[in-house]
C-alpha cells in the first residue's frame, strides 16, 4: 500500500480501496467491526493476505467481526462461526464443521485414472465399496462420485479400501473429502 500513499482515494483500484477500507476500520482499536465482502476485487494473493490480516486482528476474544460474503472460501478462511441466510431468512448458524456435518449430504470421491479403459471396472468397484454412490461427473481421466454419509461407517476403513483399490486398479490418485461449505449453502438454498 506504500506505493499508493500519495494518491487520492478516487484514483485507487478496487483492490487497494478494499485494503484501505479494512485498515481504516481497524483505527481506534474497535471491539466490533462490520465487514461487507472485504476481499471482493482482490487478486488471490491479495485475498490470502487480507484474510490473514483479518484473522490476526480478531484472534483474541476481546474483539469481534461480523462479515458478510457470498464467497464461501472467504467464510471458511476467516470465520469461526457461520450463519447462512436464504431469501432474507436465517437458515442456520454454527461452526463450519457443525454445518458440514449437519447439512452436508455426504462425501465427494474424485478418482484420477492412469488408464481411461478401466472406467467401467472402477465404477463397479466404487459401487461395491459404497453401494449408494452416484457418479457426478466424468472428465476424460477424472471420475467424480457423491457418497452418502451412511455409506461410510468408518473413515479409516474407507481410506483403507480406497488405498487397496488404488493399488489393484492402478489409480493415479484419489481424493475423498467432506462436503464443502459451498455445497452446504446450495443444499440449504433449495
Amino acid at each position: 500500500m506504500k506505493d499508493h500513499l500519495n494518491k487520492p482515494a478516487r484514483k485507487l483500484s478496487t483492490g487497494v480501496s478494499r485494503k484501505v477500507c479494512f485498515a481504516i476500520s481497524m483505527l481506534g482499536n474497535p471491539t466490533i467491526v462490520l465487514l461487507d465482502e472485504p476481499s471482493t476485487g482482490l487478486d488471490p494473493k491479495g485475498q490470502q493476505r487480507l484474510w490473514r490480516a483479518i484473522r490476526a486482528a480478531f484472534k483474541n476474544r476481546e474483539r469481534g467481526a461480523i462479515l458478510t460474503t457470498h464467497y464461501m472460501e472467504e467464510a471458511e478462511a476467516v470465520c469461526d462461526r457461520v450463519a447462512i441466510m436464504v431469501s432474507g431468512k436465517l437458515r442456520c448458524i454454527g461452526s463450519i464443521q457443525h454445518l458440514k456435518s449437519k447439512f452436508g449430504k455426504g462425501y465427494l470421491l474424485e478418482i484420477k485414472l492412469k488408464d481411461t479403459q478401466q472406467v467401467d471396472v472402477i465404477d463397479q468397484e466404487v459401487l461395491r465399496l459404497f453401494p449408494q454412490a452416484a457418479k457426478q461427473d466424468r472428465f476424460s481421466s477424472l471420475l467424480v462420485y457423491k457418497i452418502p454419509m451412511d455409506n461410510v461407517q468408518s473413515l479409516s476403513q474407507a481410506f483403507l479400501h480406497l488405498e487397496n483399490a488404488k493399488q489393484t486398479y492402478n489409480i493415479e490418485e484419489y481424493s475423498f473429502s467432506q462436503s464443502t461449505l459451498e455445497q452446504v449453502f446450495l443444499e440449504l438454498a433449495k
